[in-house]
């Protein structure tokens, strides 16, 4: 379907609920518009701002935000710079010039101002935006009218593709595997755990015995009473130590007398 076709379709791109309009002087000889020269006496009204695509055209439309009647238009034909319709002035970023038409061949030039400077950057946006979708427009209905001319050249340069190889088994087939057995070197289970594989005499080293295990124990102490364990502590001292005087007792009749003595006194009694 083409441009033409599409008119009667509308498409908002952008609506900005209040902007301002001004009477603006003639334009210079040289240069462009200023806004620094517009007064805010020059300002005959304000209200919102709708701009709309129609097919190749797009329309900025200056509408009253309470009955929506159409104060002013202005038309950014195809195939005109955008500059012959909205021009931006030299000193300022918010504000734009436009030729408004009444649709039987008269157009003015009025001051159009913006509130704040990111709704001047969306109008900028949805006039750029209105001149892509003509262009890929035309871009479009050319190609479509080439690609029908050059269609039966495309299918005489048609590649067939094979189809995929089918490696199912059929019904009945089956598949054999040889699988040889691989002896590994060495001697079976020994070089599996790493070990070599000589059957020599294997030399086993046994932990030195703790230290003191080679001396002998002394035999354990005889009974304190026993004579021969005495007479064995005179000529050879065991690990036992016998006192060689016994404690005096106090009130002991026999404390004075030597060992001896007392030895001898004990056998007589006995």
């Amino acid at each position: 379907m083409s441009i033409e076709e599409e008119e009667v379709f509308e498409h908002t791109l952008l609506v900005v609920r209040e902007v301002s309009v001004y009477k603006i002087p003639p334009r210079p000889t040289s240069g462009g518009y200023k806004c620094g020269e517009w007064l805010q006496s020059d300002r005959i009204w304000s209200g919102r701002l709708r701009v709309v695509s129609c097919g190749p055209r797009c329309e900025i439309r200056l509408e009253d935000p309470s009955s929506g009647d159409l104060f002013a238009a202005c038309f950014v034909q195809p195939g005109q710079p955008r500059e012959a319709s909205v021009e931006t002035v030299l000193d300022s970023s918010r504000y734009f010039v436009l030729k408004i038409e009444d649709g039987q061949g008269k157009h003015a030039f009025v001051g159009l101002g913006f509130a704040e400077r990111n709704e001047a950057f969306d109008f900028n946006v949805a006039l750029s935006d209105h001149e892509k979708y003509v262009k890929r427009e035309i871009e479009r209905d050319g190609s479509g009218g080439g690609a029908e001319g050059g269609g039966g050249g495309e299918e005489d340069g048609h590649i067939d593709i094979h189809p995929a190889v089918n490696h199912r088994l059929k019904e009945g087939e089956t598949i054999r595997i040889n699988v040889k057995n691989k002896i590994s070197g060495g001697t079976g289970k020994l070089s599996a755990a790493g070990l070599s594989g000589n059957t020599g005499k294997l030399k086993v080293s046994l932990a030195p015995p703790p230290t003191g295990a080679g001396k002998v124990r002394s035999p354990l102490p005889p009974p304190p009473n026993d004579p021969v364990a005495a007479r064995l502590n005179s000529g050879h001292r065991t690990g036992l130590e016998v006192p060689k005087e016994t404690a005096k007792r106090p009130g002991d009749p026999l404390s004075d007398l030597s060992s001896m003595e007392r030895f001898t006194g004990l056998s007589d009694l006995i």
